[in-house]
């Protein structure tokens, strides 16, 4: 009897990506680190906001700082982004996206290394309870490790997927799993450094994508990304 073959899957990232947050999770870093007496330019942690913060913190700070300070601002970072978090709102055009994908076959997960009590917060208000995610608890190790995408292909069975990111750390880690990938300018990175990190395709923002899933990577078929687009 053959196979059945594997059923299409899109991983998405959802900081920066799905919900608009990269700029709150900047300042909420900024003033941990200024709680423990390091003031950091806030130009600079947005650079690193896409990767966790077992790698966001010695990446700025140092290891030296990270030994001493690490766990402290961490935790602090916490408190400063729960009191953001209520600024936070889903970009415009999520809910044809996730739609979009669905009428084309695709499971969906949702890839964060989130806190699960923000993780709970993003998936109310993307109106996706149904949908498989990760959190920070899945993992030990990151983005730009691909632990994080790997275990959300775990949770459907898959082994192959589209990865759906807005921060070049995003497809560091999708890279080495060999994912396709699709860029959004949603977080700050600009589309050559995207595509240089092995963003496929790279649009504008969560609407444009929606509007053209099948001149994408999501498109079943898959079209060459260097078709230009309507």
């Amino acid at each position: 009897m053959p196979d059945t073959p594997e059923r299409a899957t899109a991983v998405l990232d959802v900081d920066g990506t799905l919900v608009d947050t990269n700029y709150q999770h900047a300042l909420a870093w900024y003033r941990a680190f200024r709680g423990v007496g390091r003031t950091l330019p806030v130009w600079r942690l947005h650079r690193h906001i896409g990767m966790g913060g077992d790698r966001l913190v010695p990446a700025v700070a140092g290891e030296d700082f990270e030994r001493a300070f690490g766990d402290e601002v961490r935790e602090a970072w916490v408190g400063e982004f729960d009191a953001l978090i209520d600024e936070v709102r889903p970009f415009e055009g999520v809910d044809r996206l996730l739609g979009g994908l669905r009428e084309r076959g695709f499971e969906v997960v949702l890839a964060t290394s989130g806190k699960p009590e923000h993780v709970d917060v993003f998936r109310d208000l993307l109106d996706a309870r149904d949908l498989p995610y990760t959190t920070s608890e899945d993992v030990g190790d990151t983005k730009p490790a691909p632990d994080l995408m790997q275990v959300a292909l775990d949770k459907v069975g898959a082994t192959e997927a589209v990865a759906l990111g807005d921060s070049v750390w995003d497809f560091h880690a999708a890279r080495k799993l060999g994912l396709r990938t699709v860029g959004l300018l949603t977080g700050g990175f600009g589309e050559a450094e995207l595509r240089d990190a092995g963003a496929e395709a790279v649009f504008p923002s969560v609407l444009d994508l929606a509007d053209n899933l099948d001149v994408s990577p999501f498109s079943r078929t898959g079209p060459d990304p260097s078709t230009p687009r309507p």
